[in-house]
C-alpha cells in the first residue's frame, strides 16, 4: 500500500508503490477512487484518476489491485448505458439515484439476471480459442454467441442447457489434466486489440441511409472515416443518424466529452425509433457510452478504447459492428491536459507528441476480418469519429493527424450550414477511397452506378467552376448549355443531397431508392439537353411541372415511390419522343 505524495488535478503521484506495474488499476484515497498507473519512477507511481479528485489530501492511501483495466464482455451489454470506465449508469441509477457519488462501484453486467443458454457443441468435442459453444438470445435483434476465451482450449467434459447467470459455469473443459469452468462472461484489456485470423479489404457498402454518403462517398463495412466540422455544422446529428439507421448488426455510440443534453436526446430518441429493416426497436441493437463534458476528463481517453473493445468482441461473433465516437477532439484535449500536468514536452498547439500514434491505435482496430475459432465466420468493425476543429480550421493537429489515418472524409461546411443545407457535407472537399471497392456491391443494385455517380460529381464540379464566371458577369450572360448545367446541379443539391433528419420518410433512404432518385435527375438532364439543342430555353425547362414532381421525390412514402418514379420516367420518355418527332418535321 502506498500513499498520496502529490496532487495535480486528475493526476496523482503516490509514493511507496514499488512492485506496481504500468496500467495497473489502483484505489485512490479514503473514498477508493478508481485510478490507473501511467508511469513509474523509483518507488513513485504517476496515476491518472477517473473520478473527481476534489477533496483528496496528501497522505491518503493508494492501494494496488494487481489488475490492469479490463472490459467485461457478455450478455447484458446491448441496450445498456455506460460511463467512461464501463460502470453501468442504469444500475447506478437503480442503486443510488440520479447522481453519481465518488467512489461508487458497480458491475458492468448484471450478475443476478439469468439468461437462456443453448449449447451448440456436446460433451467430448474438442474446442479451441474463439470457438462458439452456444448462444443466448440477448435481444430480439442480437443473438449473443458464447465463445471460448482467447488462449483457452481443451475437450468438453460437461455442457448444460438452461438458465444461468453470467458467472455460473455453462461448460467444463479439460486440457492436459487441468479442468476449467467456462462462464458466459469474458474480460479483455481495453487497450489491447483482440486477435483474428486474417484481415481483408472492405468491399461491402455500409448502408447509412444518408444519400450523399451512400452514393457519392461510400463507406465500406470495416472501414474508417472522419467527420470534421466547425460549430453548428451538424457533426452530432450526422453521427446520430449513422448510429440510428446504419444497416449493421450492432451499433455502439460513444459520447466522448460532448454536451449532456445531446447525449440525453440520443438516449431518448432511441427508445422510440424502430429499425427499418426489421421493425424492432433500435435500442435492441445499440450500446451507449456516455462520458459527457461534465464528467471527469481523464475517462474520455479510456472510453474510446472500451467502445472499440466491445466492437471487436461482437465482430468476433461474426457480426458487422459500427462504432461512432463524438468527438475525438475532446479525447485529444483530455490527453493534452494530462500531458501538461505530467510536464511532457508539448507538440503542436500543446497536444502531446504521441497524438498521431494514439489516434492510430484507435482507428486501426477497425477492419473486416476472418474471426478466430469454429465455425468459420467473417465480421467487421467500422469506425467513424467526429473532429471539432476550433474555428473550423482543418489545419489544426487533431484533424490533420486523423486525415493521415482514415480512408473516408466527410467535410462539414459552415457556409452550407448558414444556407440551411443539411447535411452540410461539402461534395468538393469530401472524398472516399472505398468508392472503387464497393462498385461490385452497387452494381448488384444497378450496373449504371459508376457512370451515374461520376456524371453527378462532374456536374457539381463544373457548377463550382461556373460560379466564378457567374459572380463576374451574371447568369444571364451564360450560354444555354451552362444555364442548364447550373439548373441540374441545383436539382442535385436541393432534391438529392439535401436530406432532413427529422422527416419521417426523408430521414432514411435505402440504396435502391437512392439510385432511382439520382438516376431520375440525370435522365432529366439528358432529356433537357436535347430540348436545349432543339431551341428550348432553360427558363422554360425550369418551369416544367416535371421538374416540380422530381423535387418532391424525397417526400414520397416508400410504398408509393416506385410507381411515382416510374410515372416520371415514362413522361420523360414521351417528352423525348415528341421532341424527336418535332425535330424530324
Amino acid at each position: 500500500m502506498g500513499k498520496i505524495w502529490r496532487i495535480s488535478g486528475p493526476v496523482i503521484i503516490a509514493e511507496k508503490m514499488r512492485g506496481s506495474q504500468v496500467y495497473e488499476v489502483v484505489d485512490v484515497g479514503d473514498d477508493r477512487l478508481t485510478g490507473e498507473i501511467i508511469g513509474l519512477e523509483g518507488d513513485k507511481a504517476v496515476i491518472q484518476v477517473y473520478e473527481d479528485t476534489a477533496g483528496l489530501r496528501v497522505g491518503e492511501p493508494v492501494t494496488g489491485t494487481g489488475e490492469i483495466l479490463m472490459v467485461d464482455l457478455g450478455p447484458g451489454m446491448v441496450g445498456n448505458i455506460y460511463d467512461g470506465v464501463q460502470r453501468s449508469l442504469v444500475t447506478m441509477q437503480e442503486d443510488i439515484g440520479d447522481f453519481i457519488l465518488r467512489g461508487t462501484r458497480t458491475f458492468a453486467l448484471d450478475r443476478d439476471k439469468k439468461w437462456r443458454f443453448t449449447p451448440s457443441v456436446k460433451a467430448g468435442d474438442a474446442v479451441g480459442e474463439g470457438d462458439i459453444i452456444g448462444s443466448v438470445p440477448e435481444t430480439g435483434l442480437i443473438e449473443h454467441k458464447i465463445m471460448v476465451p482467447i488462449g483457452v482450449e481443451g475437450k468438453i467434459l460437461e455442457i448444460h442447457e438452461g438458465d444461468f447467470t453470467i458467472e455460473e459455469p455453462v461448460a467444463v473443459i479439460e486440457h492436459d489434466g487441468t479442468r476449467r469452468e467456462l462462464t458466459m462472461v469474458q474480460r479483455w484489456p481495453a487497450r489491447k486489440p483482440r486477435i483474428y485470423k486474417r484481415r481483408f479489404d472492405p468491399v461491402d457498402l455500409l448502408v447509412t441511409g444518408t444519400r450523399i454518403i451512400d452514393y457519392l462517398f461510400p463507406l465500406a463495412l470495416g472501414g474508417k472515416a472522419a467527420i470534421p466540422g466547425g460549430f453548428g455544422t451538424g457533426k452530432t446529428v450526422n453521427l446520430q443518424q449513422m448510429a440510428r439507421w446504419s444497416q449493421t448488426h450492432l451499433n455502439i455510440y460513444v459520447g466522448c466529452g460532448e454536451r449532456g443534453n445531446e447525449m440525453a436526446d440520443v438516449l431518448h430518441s432511441f427508445k422510440q425509433l424502430k429499425d427499418p429493416a426489421t421493425g424492432r426497436m433500435l435500442q435492441e441493437k445499440e450500446i451507449f457510452i456516455a462520458n459527457t463534458s461534465n464528467m471527469p476528463v481523464v475517462a474520455r481517453e479510456i472510453s474510446i478504447f472500451i467502445g472499440i473493445t466491445m466492437a471487436e468482441y461482437f465482430r468476433d461473433m461474426g457480426y458487422d459492428v459500427l462504432l461512432v465516437a463524438d468527438s475525438t477532439s475532446r479525447w485529444a484535449e483530455a490527453m493534452r491536459e494530462i500531458g501538461s500536468r505530467l510536464e511532457e514536452t508539448p507538440g503542436e498547439e500543446g497536444f502531446p507528441t504521441y497524438l498521431g500514434s494514439r489516434l492510430s491505435s484507435f482507428y486501426e482496430r477497425s477492419g473486416r476480418v476472418e474471426c478466430v475459432g469454429n465455425p468459420g465466420r467473417m465480421g467487421s468493425a467500422t469506425v467513424i469519429g467526429s473532429v471539432s476543429p476550433p474555428g473550423a480550421d482543418f489545419s489544426e493537429p487533431v484533424t490533420q493527424a486523423t486525415l493521415r489515418i482514415v480512408d473516408a472524409l466527410y467535410s462539414l461546411d459552415v457556409a452550407l450550414a448558414n444556407k440551411r443545407h443539411f447535411p452540410t457535407i461539402n461534395w468538393l472537399q469530401s472524398y472516399s477511397l472505398y468508392a472503387d471497392s464497393v462498385d461490385k456491391w452497387w452494381n448488384k443494385i444497378s450496373n449504371e452506378y459508376t457512370d451515374v455517380r461520376n456524371e453527378a460529381l462532374a456536374t457539381l464540379q463544373k457548377e463550382a467552376e461556373l460560379e466564378e464566371i457567374v459572380r463576374l458577369v451574371g447568369p444571364e450572360a451564360l450560354p444555354e448549355d451552362d444555364k442548364l448545367l447550373l439548373l441540374v446541379a441545383r436539382m442535385l443539391r436541393e432534391d438529392f443531397l439535401m436530406q432532413s433528419a427529422f422527416h419521417p420518410v426523408d430521414t432514411y433512404t435505402e440504396p435502391k431508392r437512392n439510385h432511382k432518385m439520382i438516376r431520375t435527375i440525370m435522365k432529366f438532364y439528358e432529356i433537357s439537353r436535347d430540348m436545349v439543342d432543339s431551341g428550348t430555353l432553360v427558363s422554360d425547362i425550369s418551369a416544367l411541372k416535371l421538374k416540380q414532381r422530381i423535387s418532391r421525390m424525397k417526400d414520397i412514402p416508400n410504398d408509393e415511390f416506385d410507381a411515382y418514379v416510374a410515372n416520371i420516367m415514362s413522361d420523360m420518355e414521351q417528352s423525348s419522343v415528341h421532341e424527336e418527332e418535332g425535330g424530324d418535321n
